[in-house]
């Protein structure tokens, strides 16, 4: 496991799923983390779990304010911040004609604009901070499309974009982004649909834990020289199209 000893973490969506994954991974390779999230009650009880390495606070990734108040809880609290965990995500299905320009907006928000408001409030600290990294979690759906999903495609393809730009501009101050592509994972996110059988290479969903053994590894100085681009964790589901194979 990469060390993470000295490290000050920030991550959204971080009270449940892959984010309650990437928040105890953190504190387990050493590092501190602040956990921020709407669900109060899970994320409090989750930095209690985890004890004097985390903290919780309120975070609407809508909102400059609570941004804000993130990180500046990190740098009071740990005195630094130099690992932004952009996780937190939503998702909808809806035909072209039938999804609503407020159901779209509302996902480009929370996805695409609650991330760019992320790298805003954290940009001082984590210069101030650096060696540090923005690790910014899109999708498959950032790197090829599927219908009745339109809008999370391009929230995720626009995450995929700003993480580069983010790159090029702040790399100077060796902070570095990169984007994380996960596939289907068992998360909150999918219960209900019958998305987890036989996808991929590997035949099977991913667990959150998964995704975390890559966040550790871009939180860390291990990946020093890696930046601006995206990292694909998905088994195999991009590869191509599955068909039946006949053993010899």
């Amino acid at each position: 496991m990469p060390s993470l000893i000295g490290k000050i973490a920030l991550v959204s969506g971080g009270a449940r799923g892959m984010g309650a994954s990437h928040s105890r991974a953190i504190v387990d390779a050493g590092g501190k983390v602040v956990i921020g999230d709407l669900l109060d009650d899970e994320g409090s009880r989750l930095a209690e779990e985890l004890g004097e390495g985390a903290v919780y606070v309120h975070l609407d990734v809508t909102s400059s304010v609570d941004w804000k108040n993130a990180v500046d809880l990190a740098v009071r609290t740990f005195g630094g911040l130099n690992v932004l965990v952009n996780n937190a995500g939503i998702t909808g299905f809806g035909k072209i004609g039938e999804y609503t320009e407020d159901q779209w907006h509302t996902m480009i928000n929370v996805n695409a604009t609650g991330q760019f408001l992320g790298i805003t409030a954290a940009r001082d600290a984590l210069v101030s901070s650096a060696p540090s990294s923005i690790i910014n979690i899109s999708s498959t759906a950032g790197i090829q499309g599927t219908p009745g999903l339109h809008a999370y495609v391009a929230s995720k393809f626009a995450v995929r974009g700003l993480t580069k730009s983010v790159a090029l501009e702040l790399g100077v101050f060796n902070v570095r982004a990169n984007s994380v592509h996960p596939g289907v994972i068992n998360t909150p996110m999918i219960a209900g649909l019958d998305l987890a059988a036989n996808v991929g290479a590997l035949h099977r969903a991913g667990e959150p834990e998964e995704v975390s053994n890559l966040v550790l590894f871009l939180a860390s100085n291990e990946s020093s020289y890696l930046t601006g681009t995206e990292l694909v964790v998905d088994g195999g589901q991009l590869a191509g199209i599955l068909a039946e194979v006949q053993t010899l």
